[in-house]
Parts: C-alpha cells; sequence; structure tokens
C-alpha cells in the first residue's frame, strides 16, 4: 500500500513513497491541506465557496470538479473519498501528517500523570522534542490564496494556534532542561522561543538566568541590555522592576543558585486543595534573585466548592458499589476539571481504578474516539487476567473498534457488518462488557472531561452505559460546558438519561464570590489583610469569579507580570488564550458583529447593534444565534438595568413601551479582548454610529435620560466634537437626580474638552464636591472660579460658597469673614432685588456666630435675615431665616416659639420644594421634640429627615443625622438600633474631609443646621 505524507509546517509539499508530489494549482494544495486538517466530510457547495468566493455556484463546483481532478490525479486515486455532494480525506489509507504528528507527542506528555497541564517531568523531553523539530516553520509558511480571505483566515487561525502550542513546547524544554541542570540545552529553547517573540520579557528574563546558572555572566547581562534595546526600540517602555532587579542581582553576584530537581508526583491525599489546573511555567515565574515573592507558590486551594467535595465524598464511600453517575456543567473555566481530577486524585490514593479521556474539538466528526481511547487506557492499566472475564464473541464485537483485540485470541473472527438494529446493539454490547471487565475488579472511576466536543456515536454509546452501570462499582464521571447550545442539544439524550437516572447527580458549577476569592488571597498570599481585602476586591471585579482567571491573575502576580498597586493589568496570557480559542469558533460576519457589541459596552440592545453594525435585521439576528451558541454571549430576560458600565433604559426616557432584547458578554474581559482587537478607525466609526443611532433613537422626546451620557461616551471616543455639549446635558441630568459622583464626572470631562465658560463649570464642580463632603476639592473650584469671573455679583456668591464650606469644617471665624466680604461685594454690585441674597448670607452669619456662643450678635443678624427676607418676600429666603430663628429660639429654651418657626419653615420648604431646608427643618424640629420629652416624635421626624438627606446625597449632614438619631434610640432604650446608627455615623464621618488631612475633630460635631 503506498503512503502518502503532507507536511504544513513550513511551505506545504506533498510526497507519496517519499518522492515529492505536484500539483498544478494551488487550489489543490490547498483543498488537500484543508481536508488534512479538518478531517471532516465537507459539501462540494462550502468548497467551492471557501476556494473560489468570487464565483457563481455554478462556476465554483465546475473549477472544483477540475481541481479534484487534478490533484486525485497526482494522488494516483487513492486517498480522496469523492462522491456527487461531498469530499473528504480516506480515513483508512496510510495517510501521515506532520501536525497530527505533532499534536501526538503533546498528547503523549497530557498522558504522564502531570499535576498539571504545563507540568514537566523526565519522559516529557524526548516528545517535546520531537515536536519542536516537526515545527520547520509557520502553518503553510508563504502559501496564501488571493482570491479567498476565508481561506486565508482559516490558514491564520490554524499558524496562530500552531505558533502559540510551540511557544508552550519550548517553554517546557527551557523549564525541563533548566531543572535537569542541563544550562546549554535549556538556553537553545529559550533562545529559539525568543526568535519567534522577541518582546517576550519573561523569556528574556529566564535566559539571563540560565546563562548566569551556566557560569556565562557575561552573555547574561548582554542578554539584559538585548531586552532593554528591543523593549526600547520596539515599545518604548522600560523592563519590568522583576527583570531589572534580576539583572542587579546577577551583576553583583547575589544571584541564587541553579534549582535542584524536583520530582512531578501526584497529589495525596493531604495535598487535594494545593493544586491548581493553571500553574504558572518557570517562563513565568519571579526572578530567582533574593526578594520575598507575594505569593509562595503559584499551587493555589481549591476554594469554593466544599458543597461539591463533600457530596463527592459521600459518593465514593455510599454510592459507586451500586454504580453512579456524576456530571459537573458549567462555563469554560469554571473549574469543572480542576474539581473531577482533585476527585480522581482521591480515589486512586484510595486504590480505585481511574480511566481518563478528554474529548477534543478537531475529533467531533470521528466516531467512538473517546470510546476507543478510553479502552485503550483500560487495557494498559490491566494484566492480562481480565482478559479471561471476557467471553470471545463480546471480544470480537470490540474488535470492531479496537481491532488489536484480535491478537488476544486467535479464535476471535472478524464480526459482521452493523447493518441491522441487532448489530447495533451487539456492539455496544461488546463494548460495554470489555469496558466492565476492565474496571469491575475493584472500585472504578470512567472520567470523559469535555463532552461537549464528543461525537454522536460516543454520546449514544454514554447513554447506553448509563442505562446499564447499575449493579457495577463503577462511577461514571463526565464534564461538559453548559453555554454551547449546539453541543447541549447534541447532549440532551444523554443528559436525559442521567436526569432519569436514580443514581446520578448533576452539578452545575457557578462563578466564585467574593468571600471565597478572599479565602483563597489569604490562603495563598502573606500580605497584610488591607492589602488583602483591597487585592480580592480588585481580583474579583477582573475576573468575576471564574476560577481559572483568578488563578491565572494570581499566578501573573506571583510571576511579576503583574503588580498589586498598578492601575492597569493586562490580560494574563492564560486568560488570553482561552478567550482567543472561544473566538476561533466565530465566522467573520458574526465576528464583526461582536465587534460592534464590544464597542457598545458590556451589555446591548438589539436596535443599537443591527444599527450601528450596518447588518440587515435577519443578518443580526442570525449573527446573535451564534454568539449565543457559542457561550460568547447571552440573552438577557426581559429590559432592564445592569451593572454599572451596562445598558441602562429605565422608563424615564418615556420608552416604557419598548421591551427591546438585551443581550450581555459572557465576561467583561471578553468584551475588552475583542475591542482591543480592532483597528483605531475602526473603533472610532462604531463609536459615532452607536452615538447616531442612539441620538436617532431619542429624537423627539422631551427627556434623553440616563442615554444621554453613553452618547457623549461614544462621540468622545469618535473624535467628534458633539460631545461636549452631550456631557454637559449629562452632567445636568446626573446632578438632578443628585447623583454628584456621576456628575462630577461629566463636568471634569466638559472641562478637558475646552467648554468656554470655565468659572461656571468650577463652580458647579465645587457645588457637587460639598455634597461628597470633599470640601478641600470645593474650595480650590471655588477659588479657581472666583479668579475667573470679573463681576462683583459672582465674586460675591462664590465668597458666600466658601463661607459655608468653612462653616461646615466647624472654622466659624473664617467663614463670618466671607459672609462679610460677600456682602460687601454685593452692595459693590450696584443690582436691584439684592435682599433675598442678602437675608440668606445674614442667616448664615448669624449660624455661625450663634456656634461661636455669641447668642446676642446672632439674634441680631438673625432680625436683619429676617427683615430682607420679609422685604424680598421670597418663600426660600423665609424657609431658612424661619429655620434659623427656631434654632435660636430652642438653644435659650423657648420651646413654643422654636416649634412656631421651624413648622412655618418646613411649611414654607414644602412649598417651594427646597430639600436641604426641609430636612434641616425636621433635623431641628426633632432636636425641640426631644428638648420637650417627645421621643418618639422626635425619631420620626429624624428618620423622616434622613430619607430625604440620602436621597439628595449630602453625606455630611447625613452622618450627623445618624449621630442624632443614635441619641434619640438611646433615649428610648433601644441600645441595639442605637449603636447600629452609631456605627453608620462614624464610617460616614470618616470619609468626611479627609483631603484636609489630620481629622477635623468640629466635623463629627455637627448637630444642628
Amino acid at each position: 500500500m503506498s503512503r502518502l505524507a503532507l507536511y504544513v509546517f513550513g511551505p506545504p509539499h506533498i510526497e507519496r513513497d517519499g518522492r515529492p508530489v505536484t500539483t498544478d494549482t494551488r487550489k489543490a494544495i490547498a483543498l488537500l491541506a484543508y481536508l488534512a486538517v479538518t478531517r471532516q466530510r465537507h459539501s462540494r457547495d462550502a468548497l467551492a465557496a471557501l476556494l473560489w468566493p468570487d464565483y457563481d455556484q455554478t462556476h465554483a463546483r465546475a473549477t472544483l470538479r477540475r481541481t479534484l481532478s487534478t490533484l486525485n490525479k497526482a494522488l494516483a486515486g487513492e486517498w480522496l473519498q469523492i462522491d456527487r455532494e461531498t469530499i473528504s480525506l480516506n480515513q483508512h489509507r496510510d495517510f501521515w501528517l506532520d501536525v497530527d504528528e505533532f499534536k501526538a507527542h503533546l498528547e503523549e506528555c497530557r498522558n504522564h500523570q502531570h499535576q498539571s497541564a504545563s507540568s514537566v517531568c523526565d519522559a516529557c523531553l524526548e516528545p517535546l522534542n520531537r515536536a519542536a523539530a516537526l515545527y520547520t516553520g509557520d502553518f503553510m509558511a508563504g502559501f496564501a490564496l488571493q482570491d479567498s480571505a476565508s481561506f486565508d483566515d482559516w490558514q491564520f487561525y490554524q499558524a496562530d494556534s500552531f505558533r502559540r502550542e510551540l511557544t508552550s513546547v519550548l517553554e517546557r524544554l527551557a523549564q525541563g532542561y533548566g531543572a535537569r541542570g542541563e544550562f546549554e540545552t535549556a538556553i537553545l529553547s529559550a533562545r529559539h522561543l525568543l526568535s519567534l517573540d522577541p518582546l517576550h520579557e519573561p523569556a528574556h528574563r529566564y535566559l539571563i538566568q540560565l546563562y548566569a546558572w551556566a557560569g556565562r555572566r557575561a552573555a547574561s547581562i548582554h542578554q539584559y541590555q538585548e531586552c532593554v534595546r528591543i523593549l526600547n526600540e520596539e515599545l518604548g517602555v522600560a523592563p519590568l522592576e522583576a527583570t531589572t532587579l534580576l539583572y542587579e542581582s546577577i551583576r553583583t553576584n547575589r544571584g541564587l543558585p541553579p534549582p535542584t530537581q524536583k520530582q512531578d508526583t501526584a497529589p495525596t491525599e493531604a495535598s487535594l486543595t494545593i493544586r491548581s489546573t493553571a500553574p504558572v511555567s518557570l517562563l513565568e515565574q519571579p526572578p530567582l534573585v533574593q526578594t520575598t515573592p507575594i505569593f509562595p507558590s503559584g499551587h493555589y486551594p481549591l476554594v469554593g466548592r466544599k458543597s461539591e467535595w463533600d457530596m463527592l465524598i459521600h459518593i465514593y464511600k455510599k454510592k459507586i458499589p451500586a454504580g453512579y453517575v456524576v456530571a459537573f456543567d458549567g462555563e469554560a473555566g469554571i473549574g469543572k476539571t480542576r474539581l473531577a481530577e482533585e476527585f480522581l486524585v482521591y480515589a486512586r490514593a484510595r486504590g480505585a481504578n481511574v480511566i481518563a479521556v478528554r474529548c477534543y474539538e478537531g475529533e467531533m466528526d470521528l466516531a467512538y474516539v473517546p470510546i476507543a481511547a478510553g479502552l485503550r487506557t483500560g487495557i494498559k492499566q490491566q494484566n492480562d487476567d481480565w482478559r479471561e472475564q471476557l467471553p470471545s464473541h463480546w471480544l470480537r464485537e470490540a474488535t470492531r473498534l479496537l481491532p488489536e483485540l484480535a491478537d488476544l485470541d486467535a479464535g476471535v473472527v472478524s464480526p459482521p457488518l452493523l447493518d441491522t438494529t441487532g448489530a447495533q446493539s451487539r456492539f455496544f454490547e461488546g463494548l460495554l462488557q470489555t469496558l466492565f471487565a476492565l474496571v469491575t475488579s475493584k472500585p472504578s472511576i470512567l472520567f470523559f472531561d469535555d463532552m461537549h466536543w464528543a461525537d454522536e456515536a460516543s454520546l449514544e454509546f454514554l447513554s447506553y452505559l448509563v442505562r446499564r452501570i447499575e449493579g457495577k462499582p463503577v462511577c461514571l464521571l463526565l464534564t461538559w460546558r453548559n453555554v454551547q447550545r449546539d453541543s447541549l442539544q447534541r447532549l440532551q439524550r444523554l443528559l436525559a438519561e442521567i436526569q432519569h437516572h436514580h443514581q446520578a447527580t448533576l452539578f452545575t458549577l457557578s462563578r466564585l464570590d467574593q468571600s471565597a476569592v478572599q479565602h483563597l488571597v489569604q490562603q495563598a498570599s502573606s500580605i497584610d489583610d488591607d492589602s488583602s481585602h483591597n487585592l480580592t476586591q480588585r481580583l474579583y471585579r477582573e475576573t468575576e469569579g471564574v476560577p481559572l482567571f483568578l488563578t491565572e491573575y494570581l499566578s501573573a502576580i506571583h510571576g511579576g507580570l503583574l503588580q498589586p498597586g498598578d492601575n492597569n493589568w493586562d490580560l494574563p496570557r492564560g486568560v488570553r488564550d482561552l478567550l482567543i480559542s472561544r473566538l476561533t469558533l466565530v465566522r467573520e460576519a458574526s465576528r464583526q458583529l461582536l465587534g460592534t457589541a464590544a464597542t457598545i459596552g458590556r451589555s446591548f440592545d438589539f436596535d443599537t447593534l443591527r444599527e450601528a453594525s450596518g447588518r440587515s435585521e435577519e443578518e443580526t439576528v442570525n449573527g446573535l444565534e451564534e454568539l449565543i451558541n457559542q457561550g460568547l454571549v447571552q440573552e438577557m430576560r426581559g429590559n432592564g438595568t445592569h451593572d454599572q458600565g451596562r445598558i441602562s433604559l429605565p422608563p424615564s426616557h418615556g420608552l416604557e413601551h419598548e421591551l427591546l432584547p438585551v443581550y450581555d458578554f459572557c465576561h467583561e474581559k471578553m468584551r475588552t479582548l475583542v475591542y482591543s482587537e480592532m483597528t483605531l478607525a475602526r473603533r472610532r466609526l462604531l463609536h459615532r454610529r452607536i452615538a447616531e443611532a442612539l441620538v436617532a433613537r431619542l429624537r423627539g422626546q422631551r427627556e434623553m435620560g440616563a442615554l444621554i451620557g453613553q452618547i457623549a461616551h461614544h462621540y468622545l471616543a469618535a473624535g467628534r466634537k458633539e460631545a461636549t455639549n452631550y456631557f454637559l446635558q449629562a452632567g445636568e441630568y446626573a446632578r438632578s437626580l443628585y447623583a454628584h459622583s456621576e456628575a462630577l464626572a461629566h463636568f471634569r470631562q466638559v472641562l478637558a474638552l475646552g467648554y468656554p465658560d470655565t468659572a461656571y463649570l468650577q463652580e458647579t464642580i465645587g457645588d457637587l464636591h460639598i455634597f461628597l463632603g470633599e470640601y478641600e476639592s470645593a474650595l480650590r473650584s471655588y477659588q479657581v472660579a472666583q479668579a475667573l469671573c470679573t463681576d462683583p455679583h459672582s465674586h460675591a456668591m462664590l465668597e458666600h460658597k466658601q463661607g459655608k464650606v468653612y462653616e461646615r469644617r466647624g472654622k466659624w471665624e473664617l467663614a463670618e469673614d466671607h459672609y462679610a466680604t460677600a456682602l460687601r461685594l454685593l452692595d459693590q454690585s450696584g443690582q436691584a432685588e439684592l435682599a433675598e441674597k442678602q437675608a440668606r448670607i445674614y442667616a448664615d452669619w448669624s449660624l455661625s456666630v450663634h456656634h461661636r456662643g455669641k447668642l446676642e450678635h446672632a439674634l441680631e443678624l438673625a432680625q436683619r435675615a429676617h427683615d430682607l427676607a420679609e422685604t424680598a418676600n421670597e418663600s426660600p429666603a423665609l424657609a431658612q431665616v424661619h429655620n434659623l430663628l427656631g434654632i435660636l429660639a430652642n438653644s435659650r429654651g423657648a420651646l413654643e416659639t422654636a416649634y412656631a418657626h421651624l413648622e412655618r419653615s418646613l411649611a414654607l420648604a414644602e412649598h417651594v420644594q427646597d430639600t436641604s431646608i426641609r430636612v434641616a427643618a425636621l433635623n431641628n424640629l426633632a432636636l425641640a421634640c426631644k428638648a420637650r420629652g417627645e421621643i418618639e416624635r422626635a425619631i420620626a421626624l429624624t428618620e423622616a429627615a434622613l430619607v430625604l438627606c440620602i436621597s439628595q446625597g449630602d453625606r455630611h449632614r447625613e452622618a450627623a443625622l445618624h449621630s442624632n438619631l443614635a441619641d434619640l434610640f438611646h433615649e428610648a432604650k433601644r441600645s441595639p438600633e442605637a449603636m447600629n446608627q452609631l456605627e453608620l455615623a462614624a464610617r460616614i464621618y470618616s470619609e468626611i474631609d479627609i483631603e484636609a488631612g489630620a481629622m477635623q475633630p468640629e466635623i463629627w460635631m455637627l448637630v444642628e443646621w
């Protein structure tokens, strides 16, 4: 039989029986490579569209026929299976493909029972070297089809995937030889790795260390200088601190000695919770210098899975003897494999048989591959006596899948064709009996990982197995992703069998909560409690509780690739690789739609996506269905407000009657990755189109609401001048809702964009700082605004506001100086009808004097304020003056007079809807009630004031109300409630005016205002 070999690493070429095979066209080579690498049966229409996208169907199919004829002739008609509608490679011929061999060598390493996928043992080095030797160049290097973008995309993704695999191979070779002390060999692998990616700083760092260990100090120092040069020329950055520290340690002869070789062994029961499925490789570890890392190792505890683990132990002890099925489902990276592998370690430690098989995406169309792999693994682990338990007629059926079994019994004849239902049943029973003969000598676990990639035939057999496992000392352990709809549909029959089987448990793993993340950080780190808490919050935000992401981030921190104090963290390699692997399955049209969605934000609605992407409604629906099917996007039920950074469509937009479909990315990091991979020009285009789509949707609406902020941000990202006006409107809208932090951010953006009325912006920003208790910032803003003003009236109003800041700080004399200056400037302004403004300034001045204990002077100023307010006949000023008169009356014990003034103030404030005066009047009326012993009414009034104050967002006065309420609860003998209010007050007080440095005692003493 002839042998065909196809080489696709480097420039593609074909050999038959060791001799080169030439074809007339590049399309023939492309066709053979596509059939060989995908190992699937393809329709003629699909291949024609792939290779000749510019032709109509008739001409494309005709050209495909001619190319097939040419290729088939070159291959002597032996290796292609061609019928009227489909084409594939003959799987039964003697065919060799270098990428298959490459994958086989990597798979051999995976079967070494390492603690993790990136670990290296001595047995790994030979297959890893063979894999590296096969990689003579990038996938189909130098080959391209000028008229087939789809094939070029496929070729690019294949090349990128294999290049990442080679990077991993070289890392592990460098790690393995370095651990053995074979530094010169490790140096070759590290240099090869750097030739692939000269910007890979961890590889530079490890090579620097290898040179030092090899006694080549000059080469080590030169390598550091080379690293500095490359990073500066290509990125304009300096090396990381970890690299510099390593260099300094070697330059001053303080480097650590070479590592001692460690054996990679399976964990024992005592170490069940210290292994990670995503450990850091040596290339990612911190420089081996005399520094103390934040994290002592790359192995992390298994957290957040106590209930599942307890159930697994119970199943092992009580359920396995009777036959049991356990399944884990969840999203990618949720820890299904990690939890299953820990269970396997536990079972092995107790003498159980374990057969572990992983399903792969590229084998979905190859029947029974995982079943055959499981049987072969079981046979390798057994002595020959298992054969005695299996009758020959069942062995004969199993030889359909494993022909080598025929060598075990000379009497076994070839089985008949599977052309009847009965024959299929006998085949399944033969496989089942073979499997049971291999594992039922003692408790056993059959582990099938990543079942979402399993082929239909294997799923059908496993369903058959579930129905017949009862009474056998076997646990069938399965994992799959539950976010890919196509896979879930294929798994439905197996899932139904599991759910109907009374000896089965299905675990759906969820993301870790913040407490689990906190536990992991505390277990893995040696930092103080405050830093641990901050790091926990940061990690929880970054990872959203996905365990794989969490361990990757921790490993990157441990390896010095991320610094806990840095504002921006790059995606760790493991996280990025997982996300990219999920994106490679998406068609180009859907990928473009995903890019538009990523530009909109974490959540997005259907109409905005359709309008901004420029796709038709049907194209948008089809693309969304694919993205949902791949688990990249999820459809939200109904419409509503989402978390920070997500789209919000509240009823105030006038859109109550619309129920826009809303979608959400599976993870913020997926959105970030998709967005970052687009060019700047495309991002700006999409931002502009999104802004225009949102504006068009709201055109004619009287109130644009919260969406106006999103419009502003999209115009800003698009580089459009319209952003300034929309940010201004967004700031005013947020301010009207007392959303002070959001308003502050919007107004600052307007300021940065060069809005001409800087004085107005600075004054408004100062007002917002007061609500937030940021008095130092408020003063700075008012002073800048004052420097930009030219008229005395504006100067006077800003002096008044600065006086109120000092009043809140308890600096009464400074407050009075500003009030006096404000009144003088008002007199100089020459404006008519100033009585209302003067009345309010005199009222504030009177309050400051009262706080200094000068009651007579305070009454004098209050009377002047009252006369001016009556003259102006302005309700806001009158409300403030009556509130002041109530305070003064209460302070001298005239409770009835205080009541009258405060009730009058409250009525006037409600009439003009002045929330600030209403809060003050309610609080001061409560104090008067307290003085009369009316504690319950005082509590009710204070609680009403507190509700209004919280809605207004005045943090300082909110703290004072909590404190006053604590005193009232104490008077009412309600100690627990009093303590709760006191704790709330203390927490808020501690946040007020922290810019001033030392604690301001007067701030904590606010009672009335």
